[in-house]
């Protein structure tokens, strides 16, 4: 999960900057500047003040793209993505973006050109909501006719000694949480041309190393020839449906244009079910400090699974939804909306993080006791219909969810325990020492407990 880092107020950041250039055929005048968009102000056009928006006719769109150092990651849509003129249509949209692997340090793409062309600009495109967002590179380029020429230099092979120029470094990451957006850096020269080149080599640096979540998703790589005219791009799928939480607080977009037959029923069912719960899952999930995601979206599309959440998207298998219009789907995606509320991202490098069983018991917990405690999808009543009660509190989704009532009906009559645990599970501070201060039991103790409890398996 790459959960949502709060942002300032909607802001558009225009940064020039004077980067060196080296090498014989580079020129001295390279100029960078950087756009982006806060939350709320981020769309699929990629509109800047001061960077161009991105094309699809430039000279990137038929040029050869290779990963020559690292790999890509498998949730993204493939090196593809960065020239076929086709953008995300919102933030954290895995599919429509090029990243290299999760937990690796980086790596490096080359771009041919066939050619040798004179440069106007060179511009790149990236959009996530947390760290994924910030661009962190080192464009190289080179004619290819030198005699030590490399055009596939390696990791540790430096450019520099095989016939590459460095042409401009691109640092785009915020000293807070500016910038953590919608971003657009355009490398240009003020003569109009940075040079005449047929490669270029992107060596590309993660944004960060606290966690294995620090590579950028890159939307979009254009190459500008000059004189060239160039077309925008576009943005992929049709508009969803927006709508906001009964309090105002969030947008939520609702995107079916991929399984057009739930159309009605998203907007029928699901939606009212969501702009009602989003804020009353906020309010169970409080933190000092933190403060819950202004906007989300929900994709239906056919994919394994039921459905997953990556930050703020939520991603359902359209499939399995239609087969449970009237069962199951709209409490399926409800539990999903608590991950986007949970965002539990502090607990990840440190002792404290959040356990597997805690992360979905608690989903299961507001989507089987608060949200639709009729369906009896957790309770005892559920409990009686399994073949065992071979119970353990961390048997993950319904067993820890049930285990979760138990607890909070018999040692939290003030109603905080949830709250409480979520808490340290977001702020990284959580262990299993925690139960006895807040039940006055261990919680071995208090499975023993439960389990004794639970009603026996109904015979068959």
């Amino acid at each position: 999960m790459a959960p949502l880092l709060k942002t300032n107020p909607v802001r558009v950041a225009a940064i020039g900057l004077a980067v060196l250039a080296f090498g014989p055929s580079a020129f001295a005048d390279i100029q960078t500047t950087i756009g982006y968009h806060a939350e709320g102000l981020d769309s699929p056009a990629f509109t800047f003040t001061n960077v161009p928006s991105p094309a699809r006719n430039d000279a990137a769109t038929d040029a050869k793209f290779t990963i020559v150092a690292g790999e890509a990651d498998s949730n993204g849509g493939g090196i593809e993505v960065l020239h076929d003129g086709k953008l995300p249509a919102e933030a954290d949209e895995p599919a429509r973006n090029f990243f290299l692997a999760a937990g690796t340090s980086g790596g490096r793409i080359q771009i041919d050109l066939e050619h040798a062309r004179k440069l106007h600009q060179v511009n790149t495109y990236s959009w996530h909501p947390n760290t994924r967002g910030p661009q962190v590179y080192q464009l190289y380029a080179s004619e290819g006719t030198a005699s030590d020429f490399n055009a596939k230099p390696e990791k540790d092979t430096d450019p520099l000694k095989c016939g590459w120029t460095l042409v401009a470094k691109v640092d785009t990451r915020p000293r807070g949480t500016e910038g953590m957006g919608q971003c657009g850096v355009s490398i240009s020269d003020t003569t109009g041309v940075i040079g005449n080149y047929r490669y270029l080599l992107f060596d590309i640096a993660p944004t960060e190393t606290d966690d294995t979540f620090g590579n950028t998703f890159y939307s979009e790589i254009d190459v500008v020839e000059l004189n060239a005219p160039v077309e925008p791009a576009l943005a992929a799928g049709a508009a969803p449906l927006v709508v906001h939480s009964a309090d105002g607080y969030c947008e939520i977009s609702i995107d079916t244009s991929k399984e057009p037959a739930l159309k009605e029923w998203a907007e029928q069912k699901l939606a009212p079910a969501i702009v009602e719960w989003y804020p009353k899952i906020v309010a169970m999930m409080p933190s000092e400090g933190y403060s819950a995601p202004r906007k989300f979206s929900v994709v239906i599309q056919p994919v394994n699974g039921v459905a997953f959440t990556s930050g703020t998207r939520i991603v359902a298998n359209s499939v399995w939804l239609g087969g449970e219009l009237k069962g199951e789907a709209v409490g399926a995606i409800i539990h999903e909306v608590v991950h986007v509320v949970q965002q539990y991202r502090g607990g990840r490098g440190n002792g404290g993080r959040a356990p597997g069983w805690l992360v979905e018991g608690i989903p299961d917990y507001i989507r089987f006791f608060k949200f639709e405690p009729q369906s009896h999808g957790a309770d005892n009543v559920w409990l009686q219909h399994r073949r065992s009660n071979n119970l353990k509190y961390d048997g993950m989704y319904r067993i820890s969810a049930n285990f979760l009532d138990y607890a909070i009906e018999h040692y939290d009559p003030n109603k905080v325990l949830l709250t409480k645990v979520n808490a340290a599970c977001r702020q990284g501070k959580y262990s299993d020492a925690l139960w006895q201060e807040l039940t006055g039991k261990s919680l071995a103790d208090l499975n023993d407990e439960w389990k004794a409890a639970a009603p026996k398996p109904q015979a068959k």
